[in-house]
């Protein structure tokens, strides 16, 4: 089933146009919204755009937030199919789960995708790109995931050039709750998790665990089926000894196993991964919490072990930081009548791998600054500079700058932003042996200029919302694989493949537009379409690989029984693209369509279903890699309050 881009903007049109159109405004309680309510606001904030948490409104960023109601909705299992309906996102997976799921942000490498989870910055040293594996990372115990896009290195250093895809786990409320969630259903697939959680003056706390498990399909052409094994542990605590001082904990385990092909050939391959992260933070304020400091040490380490027909690979990838932040929070009432924040970073990396024996690390400082500025809650501008002192590259400094402005009355907002990204070399790309050629150590760092202006529209008394941006990066010295075409003989290791890592000379650019409707037509009922374009070329004007043109997603979900029924349906449409430069093969475009349901037998518990791939497409993202067909699955949830 092809879904055509024609249709998708005529189903844009109609949501546009359509009367009684309405959507929840930025903190709106959802329920209000729904019944056609215009109630006082509450300001929704984002914590990701800044080092301090901000009003959406006061954003200018392009940032999109996925909310835990709407994971639940959806019944999404892993978090990078949520992520297929963000504009500006593109997931691509080498099979089926468990395999290799890269994100790329408004075309940009998938490595320049920054992935923090509760403050640790997880992307993985020992990978050839320190890319973050969507792979393994389950959605039950998310509260929250944020998507910012375009260069952030001003804010957050290296490794965010595409953006940032901030994820926060849910924190205890409240009496003690336990939950328990089980589902069974095609492919030989079984989920369980559960938690407890709650909280309190002074206290909160969360402990949860998933377990997700697959027999899947062959991803090569075959008969031999290939299954995917999680586990994942989570710990969340927090504790408040007085008004002024905060100590928060935080860690996640994650242990999978993942069987794959040598595609073409249906083999045994397979890889078994450990996870393991963990953040402590102290926070102080003064000045009744004017001023506040905070000290934090976190780490995550990855381990991977490939088994293939060639031997046995084993990678270990480490990432250590300590940081301090102070924020001073005052206003100018005399001035402009504005607030302000001020905000200073102090930071040291460590990233450290281990490969075929061989081991080597880089260590880096960082310094950011960084100044939010408020004007009459209407205008808004943010600055951040950071300089990066690093061992092994020169030093780099980064800014980013941003503004927002509200037209009082209108309902509409002006939003841009432009800054410089960096992207160190990874250890793998440095150090690791390829062929006879050996590692290329005056490989340099990726560096991007970027910028994105856009408005968005409020109609309807915040019941409908539009937004359309214009994006524009432009990338240079991207680090690719130089191909010499030698098969590598592995065999003989000192004749054949000449393959070394290296930078590309000049200038690649990457441009595009992002729009995004959402609108609550009637009682209960919410709608949401995205479209994302997307121009992205090298120095020499032609394609660069796995960035479609055309991207899209539509959303409904529905509410009835007053409350106690739902249905959710997802349309994913992904257009053509090219797989890669040499031996080039163009993908077709593909639609997806998932179909979800649930019913509360009583408050606290919950039967549901859901059909993926509704209608069976056939479709790869990766030539050669199988993926599964239409699927169906049940199961049941239940919450129980231990305490009142």
């Amino acid at each position: 089933m092809k879904f055509p881009i024609a249709g998708v903007i005529t189903l844009l049109i109609l949501v546009t146009v359509q009367p009684g159109a309405a959507q929840t405004s930025p903190g709106q309680p959802p329920e209000a919204a729904a019944a056609g309510e215009n109630v006082e606001q509450l300001p929704e904030i984002v914590v990701s755009a800044s080092r301090v948490p901000l009003q959406a409104k006061a954003v200018g960023s392009s940032v999109t937030v996925i909310t835990a109601e709407e994971i639940e909705r959806k019944q999404v299992r892993v978090v990078s199919d949520l992520l297929r309906e963000v504009p500006g996102v593109a997931v691509h997976r080498s099979g089926t789960a468990g395999t290799l799921t890269a994100v790329r942000l408004r075309g940009a490498e998938h490595g320049h995708t920054l992935v923090i989870i509760d403050g640790v910055k997880v992307n993985d040293p020992s990978s050839s790109g320190a890319i973050f594996n969507f792979a393994d990372l389950l959605a039950a115990d998310i509260e929250r995931i944020e998507v910012l896009r375009g260069p952030q290195s001003g804010v957050y250093g290296s490794d965010a050039i595409g953006g940032v895809v901030n994820i926060v786990t849910k924190k205890g409320r409240g009496p003690a709750t336990a939950s328990l969630s089980a589902e069974g259903g095609s492919f030989g697939t079984g989920n369980v998790s559960a938690g407890i959680r709650g909280g309190g003056d002074g206290h909160h706390f969360s402990l949860s665990a998933a377990g997700f498990r697959t027999a899947g399909i062959s991803i090569a052409t075959g008969n031999e089926k290939d299954g995917y094994r999680n586990q994942t542990y989570s710990a969340k605590l927090g504790f408040a000894p007085g008004d002024k001082l905060e100590l928060e904990l935080f860690g996640r385990y994650v242990k999978g196993n993942v069987e794959t092909d040598n595609v073409p050939r249906d083999n045994d391959d397979r890889t078994d991964s450990d996870h393991a992260m963990g953040r402590t933070r102290l926070k102080y304020g003064l000045l009744d919490g004017d001023w506040r400091h905070a000290f934090g040490a976190a780490t995550h380490r990855k381990r991977r072990t490939v088994v293939s027909r060639w031997g046995t690979s084993k990678y270990d990838g480490r990432k250590s930081r300590l940081d301090y932040e102070t924020n001073f929070f005052f206003e100018t009432p005399a001035v402009a009548d504005a607030t302000h924040a001020v905000t200073f970073v102090a930071e040291r990396e460590t990233d450290s791998q281990t490969s075929g024996g061989e081991s080597s690390n880089v260590a880096s400082h960082g310094y950011s600054a960084e100044h939010q500025i408020g004007f009459s809650d209407r205008l808004f501008l943010s600055g951040s500079v950071r300089h990066d002192d690093n061992e092994r590259f020169d030093d780099t400094t980064t800014f980013r700058v941003t503004a927002a402005y509200v037209l009082d009355g209108s309902g509409t907002r002006f939003h841009g932003s432009y800054g410089t990204g960096v992207k160190n070399p990874t250890l793998s790309q440095l150090f690791q042996q390829f062929g006879r050629v050996g590692p290329n150590p005056d490989v340099e760092p990726e560096e991007s200029t970027g910028w994105d202006i856009g408005i968005e529209q409020s109609l309807l008394e915040g019941r409908l919302s539009l937004d359309l941006t214009w994006f524009d990066n432009r990338p240079t010295n991207l680090i690719y694989w130089n191909d010499a075409g030698t098969p590598y003989d592995w065999q003989n290791p000192e004749t054949g493949d000449d393959d070394f890592y290296d930078n590309l000379d000049g200038t690649s650019r990457i441009s595009g537009l992002e729009f995004t409707a959402r609108a609550r037509p009637a009682r209960g009922m919410s709608l949401s379409a995205q479209y994302t374009y997307t121009d992205a070329k090298d120095p020499e004007g032609e394609l660069l690989p796995r960035r479609a043109e055309h991207v899209a997603s539509l959303n409904f979900g529905y509410a009835f029984l007053d409350g106690k029924a739902s249905v959710d349906l997802g349309i994913d449409y992904n257009g053509k693209q090219l797989n890669r430069k040499a031996n080039p093969v163009m993908l077709d475009d593909f639609t997806l369509v998932n179909l979800a349901a649930a019913y509360k037998v009583t408050e606290r518990v919950e039967i549901f279903g859901r059909i993926d791939n509704l209608f069976d497409t056939d479709y790869e993202e990766v030539p050669g890699y199988h993926t599964t067909g239409i699927g169906f699955f049940a199961g049941i949830r239940g919450t129980l309050e231990m305490s009142k």
